[in-house]
């Protein structure tokens, strides 16, 4: 440890060890520990970045931490919600990032001095007490008591620094004009009360059918852009990891091994419960608030009821539900009432804490330890786990012994004969294009757009199983016939006469209705829209962003009607109600600010170009089918999750 930081200070006051410990568990999910959280995962490689690997242990730890952060913010959280926000996705993603970036900082020569990370270090508050540092003894004994090796926690730590050196060089160019301030300073402050009549083209209703000498018209002129896809077709086979199954057999022995090498999968955390009550003040009224507040703790501590306390004495928004905060919300509170919920037990009541704005007194209603799952609890879910990654490894092997006597072969379907099977035919397939239910995200379509002539293709990981493709045809991308594209000529042929239609109506409709549009819309067939403060870029219903409509709502004059405008879904009328603008002079104000934001905006933007660049250069590999039973690993405990 770095010489500096070896002092003496005070110990550490209990109650904050609970707040450091939650800290160091979440840098400590990020930069190390994989092989002490998630012992007995493989050490596989999952990515290949450059240089640099990211094992299956980094992330399978990673995306626990993500999954576990997010779980505070959505009540509820399953499996299907984690796929829907592509937590898993964005995960690998983040770790990948990572590894570009410390590429690039060791091309660059980017180090991370001792004085740098001790900086670091003494900055964190859960580091301080009264505003310094805790001392070396102490801080070595907050890392002892998380199970976190000294050495790995700072080397994580110098990671840090040298990551925040690289970001910094590589967006040192990237700057902010003052016009560019300037328009996005009004972006962020103008505001418009908007309404908006819409006529939808979806409830135009066309009875006749477009004549054939129309079509032949439509076509001749739009000709170029109807055109035929390039289309590939190929053999194919494929494994189901649910038909394995039935060769699977999953010992007690493997339920109980993994149960052991994987106990922090199944912990239930500690839940807290927490009821307040509030009192504010102001400096003027703080010492009559306080003893007000003693007051009320006393009637407390004295075995008045909590919950009716706080009805009748608290002042924030909790006080009709008895001041309930419930399990999760009262970790917003300010750190000083979280530091003393740390410290109470259940059903006990805290002293008045006195914070910036007002007094609170806090009570445990409900506290229930951390505690692991019995094994007979989870047994099933581990089979289930165990069965998948079994059944996926059994189909990956014979997958890749047909690959290996297909190339040798070099055909797919003699191989897959050897193997008692046969090779299917895939049909024309448009690149992504699904192939039955087995690959509906068209993996297999994808895989052969990248095949050259009877090539082979390496195994292909859906979430069914996994498959092999030998390219048979290209049909290359050409201009269609009329005979080909016939119906989609004919069905924009009738949109087009939809649209039109829809503005002729709108046009008329804005012209008869004098005042309240709200009123006389349905009348019309028209949806009515109202907006009370739009803003520039903000989704407007029925019109969606459209920078357009966005420069017609702050230019036309308040009340006036425009003329129908084309939008998404139809053709739309505008008439402004109200509107805020700002001067130059309003800018000049908080100029300086709103450039620094706009130019961390930027180098985020920068950042995220330049990394799918780098990303493109380094050819990046990623293990598609161990990333999928990884995450089907630590997907499966939360699948009923409610």
């Amino acid at each position: 440890m770095l010489k500096t930081m070896r002092k003496n200070v005070k110990s550490l006051k209990p109650v904050l060890w609970i707040v450091v410990a939650t800290f160091l568990i979440s840098i400590w999910a990020i930069w190390g520990g994989a092989g002490r959280l998630g012992e007995g995962m493989a050490s596989n490689t999952l990515a290949s970045v450059g240089g640099s690997k990211i094992t299956s242990d980094e992330y399978f730890q990673g995306l626990r931490s993500r999954i576990e952060s997010v779980k505070k913010q959505f009540s509820g959280l399953t499996s299907a919600l984690i796929q829907q926000l592509n937590i898993p996705q964005q995960t690998l993603g983040q770790l990948i990032q990572q590894k570009l970036l410390l590429q690039a900082a060791s091309d660059m020569g980017l180090r991370a001095t001792d004085l740098e990370v001790r900086d670091r270090i003494v900055s964190y508050p859960v580091f301080q007490r009264d505003g310094q540092f805790v001392g070396f003894d102490d801080y070595k004994r907050i890392l002892e008591y998380n199970h976190i090796p000294l050495k790995d926690f700072e080397d994580g730590l110098k990671q840090d620094v040298i990551l925040s050196k690289v970001v910094s060089l590589l967006t040192a160019g990237v700057f902010v004009t003052d016009d560019e301030a300037w328009r996005n300073y009004r972006k962020q402050n103008e505001s418009a009360k908007v309404e908006y009549l819409v006529a939808e083209t979806a409830k135009v209703e066309i009875a006749e059918k477009p004549t054939a000498a129309q079509v032949e018209d439509a076509f001749a002129k739009n000709a170029p852009d109807y055109r035929i896809p390039e289309k590939r077709s190929g053999e194919y086979v494929f494994l189901r990891t649910e038909d394995a199954k039935k060769e699977i057999t999953v010992q007690e022995s493997d339920i109980e091994k993994y149960y052991r090498d994987n106990q922090s999968q199944f912990m239930e955390p500690e839940k807290v419960k927490v009821s307040r009550i509030w009192l504010p003040y102001t400096q003027a009224d703080k010492d009559a608030v306080l003893a007000e507040a003693r007051a009320v703790l006393e009637r407390a501590r004295g075995g008045a009821d909590f919950a009716e306390l706080a009805k009748t004495t608290s002042k924030d928004d909790k006080a009709a539900a008895g001041g309930d905060w419930g399990y999760y919300e009262w970790k917003t509170l300010s750190a000083g009432e979280t530091e003393a919920v740390a410290g109470l037990a259940q059903g006990q009541v805290s002293d008045v804490i006195e914070t910036e704005a007002g007094a609170a007194i806090l009570k445990v209603t409900e506290k229930t330890p951390a505690v692991t799952k019995a094994l007979a609890e989870v047994s099933a879910t581990i089979k289930g786990i165990l069965e998948d990654e079994k059944a996926r490894d059994l189909v990956t092997r014979r997958i890749q012994g047909i690959q290996k006597q297909a190339r040798r072969d070099k055909s797919l379907d003699l191989a897959a004969q050897k193997d008692g099977m046969k090779a299917a035919s895939t049909g024309l397939l448009k690149k992504s294009q699904a192939l039955g239910d087995f690959d509906t995200s068209g993996s297999i379509s994808d895989a052969l757009f990248g095949l050259q002539d009877a090539e082979i293709s390496d195994p292909v990981f859906t979430y069914s199983g996994v498959g092999l493709a030998q390219l048979q045809t290209v049909e290359p991308e050409r201009p269609a016939t009329l005979d080909e594209v016939r119906d989609q000529v004919e069905s924009d042929l009738v949109a087009d006469m939809k649209k039109e239609r829809a503005r002729a109506k709108l046009e008329a409709a804005a012209a008869a209705i004098k005042n309240d549009w709200n009123a006389e819309a349905s009348k019309y067939r028209l949806e009515y829209k109202t907006v009370e403060g739009h803003k520039r870029e903000q989704y407007l219903g029925l019109v969606g962003e459209s920078p357009e409509v966005d420069d017609l709502i702050f230019s036309l004059p308040l009340n006036k009607v425009s003329a129908p405008v084309a939008v998404s879904d139809g053709y739309a009328v505008f008439r402004v109600l109200e509107r805020t603008e700002v001067t130059r002079e309003d800018f000049d104000k908080v100029k300086d600010t709103e450039k620094e934001t706009l130019l961390e905006q930027k180098r985020n933007e920068f950042l995220q170009s330049y990394l799918a660049r780098v990303r493109e250069d380094k050819k990046v590999r990623i293990n598609y089918e161990l990333f999928q039973r990884l995450t089907t690993d630590v997907l499966s405990r939360y699948g009923g999750e409610e």
